[in-house]
């Protein structure tokens, strides 16, 4: 035998012989490598547009890349997600930014990471046929409004509201298209889209033009998680982000997924809140590098408007309500 035949012959048994102890197969330091770490992720409400980032995270696989294991949790009506939040029931929460520093009143550690919606989506619907120009025209009406809100509350301390008789948020605009001098709160992308397929004269009234315009559909965690898992707290805004850049740039295939999860909402009144998303994410001119980004100029002045309705105190720190 020459040594070319020798080598080969070498070569072919050392191949088919298995490896002794307890060494762990290729495949198997590959999988343990790439092992995604699971996180759970409360909305405040059912999978709407208001979501749209955080779905797109998980549907075009973002969380993924940044090796996380994301189950989102879908919310409902007086969903709570703060307390959720603090008694470690969820890693994460979408929520607004008068919710962090009410949750903060009471000792919460509620920290806001990333703000997709600059501007606040609340809105108060009218009747086009009412003649209301502004939100200091509603008076002599019926207004289905959640009243012990923030923004209600607000509303009521600097609007006249003359004649104005509130009544709980019905939940749906079905009362609103039978009643010529009913108005309700809404979204914007929400409700009022409804409205005018279903035959009524929607008209929009933003409470932001009020002055009160709480940073929205925040992604939320604890101080706790933002000192102990600085790393996962990354991560999870890094994709985030891509998310919502990738729903406001095509929401079809993330408005698929959230459709089969919520059939009340068609694919056709997502496109539409999508839509409507791209001034609420980047008003003003802000630049797509800008999306989610949060100042202390705007978080003190809703601190101070809280205190103005005595929903909270001068103690509470608005300063470490959000991560800079």
């Amino acid at each position: 035998m020459n040594k070319l035949h020798l080598l080969l012959f070498v070569l072919i048994f050392t191949a088919g012989c298995k490896p002794e102890g307890d060494v762990p197969p290729t495949n198997a330091v590959e999988n343990n490598s790439t092992e995604l770490k699971k996180v759970s992720l409360q909305l405040n409400w059912f999978p709407e547009a208001e979501h749209g980032g955080y779905y797109a995270a998980l549907v075009h696989e973002f969380f993924e890349e940044e090796g996380l294991d994301v189950e989102i949790l879908a919310g409902g009506p007086n969903s709570p997600v703060i307390q959720k939040l603090v008694s470690g029931q969820a890693d994460f929460i979408v929520g607004n930014a008068d919710q962090v520093l009410t949750s903060r009143a009471k000792d919460s550690n509620a920290v806001a990471l990333f703000a997709p919606l600059q501007t606040s989506p609340r809105c108060i619907m009218v009747h086009e046929s009412a003649g209301i120009e502004t939100l200091a025209d509603l008076k002599d009406m019926t207004l289905g409004m959640s009243a012990g809100r923030a923004f209600a509350l607000y509303m009521q301390k600097h609007l006249p509201m003359e004649n104005v008789k509130l009544v709980g948020y019905p939940g749906s605009p079905a009362v609103f298209l039978n009643d010529s001098n009913y108005g309700q709160q809404a979204y914007v992308f929400s409700e009022p889209f409804v409205a005018r397929k279903s035959g009524g004269d929607p008209k929009v009234l933003m409470v932001s033009d009020l002055g009160y315009n709480p940073y929205t559909s925040l992604l939320i965690t604890t101080q706790e998680t933002v000192d102990a898992q600085a790393e996962l707290v990354t991560r999870m805004i890094r994709a985030s982000k891509k998310g919502w850049l990738q729903y406001l740039e095509d929401s079809t295939k993330t408005n698929h997924h959230i459709h089969s999860l919520n059939k009340e909402m068609s694919e056709e009144i997502l496109a539409f809140g999508a839509e409507t998303l791209q001034d609420l994410c980047l008003p003003d001119g802000l630049q797509k590098e800008g999306l989610g980004t949060m100042t202390r100029e705007r978080w003190q002045v809703l601190r101070d408007q809280l205190i103005e309705i005595e929903l909270i105190d001068e103690t509470v720190d608005f300063q470490n309500a959000f991560l800079q």
